[in-house]
């Protein structure tokens, strides 16, 4: 996924990208933040952010204590907060629910171009 900011005076900018899931079978939070770089930007510069992440980012206990991934919508959040959201893009996943390990490490990585 890639995504374009631009500023009006120099500074430093925070994208955060946030993950929500509308139809999970256990109650989550509303929003999850996944991700996040700093883009410091000259006066009237932009940038493009680009993000890669594994599926399994989107895992979640379920009611009978297994870390599951199961198929079905998302939206993945580009943002400045929680509260300021710029872009939602809906993803779908597909295939079976599948059991992710405890241990497993998961990130999102984002880079600036």
């Amino acid at each position: 996924m890639a995504c374009a900011i631009s500023v009006t005076r120099a500074g430093t900018e925070v994208v955060q990208l946030y993950l929500h899931d509308p139809v999970g079978t256990v109650a989550r939070p509303e929003i999850r933040l996944v991700g996040y770089a700093r883009v410091p930007l000259d006066a009237g510069a932009s940038a493009e952010v680009h993000a890669t992440f594994p599926a399994d980012l989107a895992a979640y206990t379920g009611a009978d204590g297994r870390h599951v991934v199961e198929p079905g919508a998302l939206e993945l959040r580009v943002a400045a907060s929680s509260a300021h959201v710029h872009h939602a893009v809906p993803l779908t996943l597909t295939g079976p629910v599948r059991e992710v390990g405890h241990g497993r490490r998961m990130r999102c990585e984002l880079r600036v171009k």
